[in-house]
C-alpha cells in the first residue's frame, strides 16, 4: 500500500510482545492504536532521526478479541463460525520520530461474510494455503477472499490492515512528504 502510494521506505520489524499488551477486556480499537504505537517506538529507538510507521490490526468478533490462526484447521473453524455474522476490524497506525509519537490513530470496518458453503471454504483454504495465518481474520479481501463477503462498511484499505488515508494526512502535515 505504501509502495503504491508513492512512498520510499525501508522494512524492520520490532520484538514487542503483543501478548503483553492484550490485556483481558481491552478496548479492540484502542489495543490496534497502542499496539501499532509500541511497535513504531521500538524501531525508532535504533533509527534516529527517521520517519517511523508502525501498524497493527485487531479483530472483534462475537464479544471478544480474535488472534491470528495457529493453523488451516484452526482458520476452518474460525471462518466457519463467522459465516452468516458480521466481525469489526480495527487498523491502527502510528508516526514515530526519535522516540516520540507524532501521530497516531485507528479506522474500523465492519465485515459483514456471507453464509458460506462447506464446499466454498474447502476450496478458499486449498487455494489460499497457509498465507491465511498472516491474517487476523484468516481471510485475505484481495482475490477469492472478496467472495467471502455480502457487504464491507468502511475503507479499503482499513480492511487490509492500514488506515491509508489518516495516515499519508499525518505524513503531509509532519512534513514527512510533500503536500
Amino acid at each position: 500500500m505504501l509502495a503504491d502510494a508513492g512512498l520510499v521506505f525501508t522494512v524492520q520489524t520490532s520484538d514487542v510482545d503483543e501478548a503483553a499488551l492484550k490485556t483481558p477486556g481491552a478496548d479492540p480499537a484502542e489495543l490496534a492504536c497502542r499496539l501499532a504505537e509500541a511497535k513504531a517506538l521500538a524501531v525508532s529507538a535504533s533509527m534516529p532521526g527517521a520517519w517511523v510507521i508502525g501498524g497493527d490490526q485487531t479483530l472483534a468478533f462475537d464479544g471478544g478479541l480474535i488472534s491470528k490462526a495457529r493453523s488451516l484447521d484452526e482458520a476452518r473453524q474460525r471462518l466457519s463460525q463467522m459465516r452468516g455474522r458480521s466481525h469489526t476490524l480495527h487498523s491502527g497506525a502510528a508516526l514515530v520520530r526519535d522516540g516520540a509519537v507524532v501521530w497516531s490513530g485507528v479506522e474500523t470496518a465492519t465485515m459483514v461474510m456471507r453464509d458460506i458453503s462447506d464446499p466454498f471454504l474447502d476450496t478458499y483454504l486449498a487455494t489460499e494455503g497457509e498465507a491465511l495465518l498472516a491474517c487476523v481474520g484468516a481471510y485475505r479481501l484481495e482475490g477469492l477472499g472478496a467472495q467471502l463477503f455480502d457487504r464491507v462498511d468502511g475503507d479499503y484499505f482499513t480492511v487490509l490492515g492500514l488506515p491509508l488515508w489518516s495516515l499519508l494526512a499525518a505524513l503531509r502535515r509532519a512534513g514527512a512528504i510533500a503536500s
